[in-house]
């Protein structure tokens, strides 16, 4: 079986492409670094506007009700575009969770599918550190069979990524408990996941992309770096890295409903964290000292990689769920069985 994106698809996503290198990101990204979410707020109200936070909200609280693979599709440009704010949180895994919790729903992904509300939710109820919490409604704290609203943000917590400003949060008001509260966190969780190994492939890519310009242009001993074979096969590692992942991410898309979930989603964000590390690594060897500069807009995407890497679960984490999933699902003889 071949799968492609359809039309339409391409299309929202060179859409939106075209917005966010329009956008001056570098700037809004810089600028949210330091307190000020103007820039970044105006960026997202166009994200919004092309209904990339209603994306997999159902009609009746006025969402698209599209697929998560529409919703991959959109994060993928998000990261490339290296987009301040609780992107993933919004468009992914607020409306996966309430919309189990019709009653949270009601009251909250109406605002959140238009973009008129930003939202963020913490699943570390011990830290209680949700992100960017000063200017998101509402702040969520998931727990264990329990959801609850976030009281004021109390300090910051410093973060690899300038742009993503974290915040220590404790439960305020409780929202929802019970065994159906558990299963809508595991599902939004999940797909917290799947949303944050498409912003890894997106940034990877967009690190791939400068890298090869650059190598173009640099010039060395008379030749541009990118004649040279080492640079070469650098830059063909990465690209094939990234072109491997990406199937496991669509697939983790598709079964996102399925019993395979937690496994699939696992392997994509393990794939696409390794490919973007790759990507991240290469860019910053092929830039050379410049590439080490917090001036130079590579430098936006690089902490945003490293931060993303390990901001849904670590690569061990996701590996042990990946083998645990395996496990389960092999054949209770298969110890025993030799080859013909």
């Amino acid at each position: 079986m071949r799968f492609a994106l359809s039309t339409e698809q391409l299309d929202f996503a060179a859409e939106l492409r075209k917005i966010l290198d329009a956008g001056q990101v570098p700037a809004a990204v810089r600028a949210w670094a330091d307190g000020d979410t103007a820039k970044g707020q105006a960026l997202l109200r166009q994200v919004a506007d092309m209904g990339v936070f209603g994306l997999i909200v159902d009609e009746k609280y006025d969402g698209a009700d599209a697929t998560p693979v529409d919703l991959v599709v959109a994060l993928i440009e998000l990261g490339r575009g290296a987009v301040p704010g609780p992107v993933i949180e919004s468009a992914a895994v607020i409306p996966a969770l309430l919309q189990r919790l019709p009653e949270a729903a009601q009251r909250w992904l109406p605002a959140i599918a238009s973009g008129e509300a930003l939202g963020t939710i913490t699943f570390d109820t011990q830290r209680g550190i949700a992100l960017d919490a000063d200017i998101a409604t509402p702040v969520l704290v998931a727990d264990v069979g329990r959801l609850a609203i976030g009281g004021a943000a109390t300090g910051l917590v410093s973060s690899i990524d300038p742009a993503r400003r974290l915040f220590r949060v404790t439960a305020d008001e409780l929202v929802a408990d019970g065994p159906e509260v558990e299963a809508a966190i595991d599902y939004a969780f999940d797909t917290g996941v799947l949303a944050c190994a498409a912003q890894l492939l997106g940034a990877g890519r967009s690190i791939l992309e400068q890298t090869t310009t650059y190598a173009k242009q640099r010039k060395q001993f008379g030749r541009a770096i990118g004649e040279f074979q080492a640079v070469k096969q650098q830059l063909a590692d990465v690209r094939i890295g990234l072109d491997l992942a990406e199937p496991l991410l669509y697939r983790a898309a598709l079964t996102l409903d399925s019993t395979d979930r937690s496994r699939d989603v696992s392997a994509a964000l393990v794939a696409c964290g390794d490919a973007a590390h790759r990507a991240a690594r290469a860019g910053l060897q092929v830039h050379g000292a410049i590439g080490y500069t917090a001036e130079f807009d590579l430098s936006l995407w690089l902490t945003r990689v490293a931060a993303l890497r390990t901001a849904w679960g670590t690569a061990d984490f996701h590996r042990g769920r990946i083998a645990t999933a395996l496990r389960e699902h092999a054949p209770a003889n298969a110890a025993h069985q030799r080859p013909a």
